[in-house]
């Protein structure tokens, strides 16, 4: 029998206020590794016994006061990569890598939160959406150095990168997160040796999203969603890939996320 690994990832949109979910997630999804973003916690407030409570013990976080911040649950040992750049050297706690103990050769892991970018798609106007090119454009740069192995990178990307991962391409390619040039980039970095995992199983011409505003007052009626939540795995992983969850009711539970998780299981 193969052993499997099953990840979850999402932007829980602070991990105090919504702590109590998270044991939802773990009946639905039964995961190995529970990936967090939008943390808002800083380190010395992070609930120091959710690992236990939620029965994965192995807890690494990365979080500052108010905003942003990446924390990793998992079943499995947990070695961190202490020499993670920082982004664009504002160390602003929106990546947490670490090697997952499989009993095999251990999986590279990235969590990544990318920069949302604001409102405005010009940079000159609104440096947030020009801090969100030059995040995405250093972490290209970064992952060309060489070609990712046995890695899985997953989190909040903030790009919708795909015609069919927004509720309608025509309408968004002048609003962040589905731009030109945030869509661009999202893919060359995606291309330089990663596989998008649930597109694996889900073809490009299939509408597919893990955001709804809060805005809409009926998400389900109005389904105008975005897909801004991701798992890559690298190529040598792409066989290994077993099936694919987007927890699409997550976004009805009480004071839900705007976002819902996304859950990939493969071989190990």
């Amino acid at each position: 029998m193969n052993a499997t690994l099953t990840i979850s990832t999402w932007n829980i949109n602070s991990v105090r206020l919504r702590q109590d979910l998270l044991p939802l997630l773990v009946n639905d999804a039964k995961p190995d590794i529970i990936c967090l973003q939008e943390t808002k916690v800083p380190d010395p407030l992070f609930p120091a016994d959710l690992g236990e409570r939620l029965g994965l013990p192995h807890v690494l976080h990365r979080g500052m006061k108010g905003y942003n911040g990446v924390a990793v649950f998992s079943r499995l040992k947990l070695s961190p990569v202490e020499d993670t750049p920082d982004w664009c050297l504002k160390s602003d706690c929106r990546h947490l890598a670490a090697y997952v103990e499989t009993g095999k050769v251990p999986i590279l892991l990235h969590n990544f939160y990318v920069p949302a970018g604001g409102d405005i798609p010009d940079r000159d106007a609104n440096p947030k959406y020009g801090h969100k090119l030059d995040f995405i454009a250093e972490a290209r740069a970064h992952f060309a150095e060489a070609p990712p192995s046995r890695s899985i990178l997953v989190g909040d990307l903030n790009i919708a990168p795909l015609e069919n991962d927004v509720w309608s391409h025509k309408q968004l390619l002048d609003v962040v997160s589905h731009t030109p040039p945030e869509t661009e980039g999202l893919n060359a970095w995606r291309a330089q040796g990663f596989v998008d995992a649930v597109r694996h199983f889900v073809p490009p011409d299939r509408k597919l999203y893990t955001w709804w505003s809060y805005r809409n007052r009926d998400w389900r009626a109005s389904d105008r969603g975005r897909r801004l939540d991701h798992v890559w795995v690298s190529q040598d992983l792409e066989s290994a890939l077993q099936s694919y969850t987007i927890h699409k009711d997550a976004r009805d539970w009480p004071r839900g996320s705007d976002h819902v998780p996304v859950t990939v299981t493969l071989k190990i």
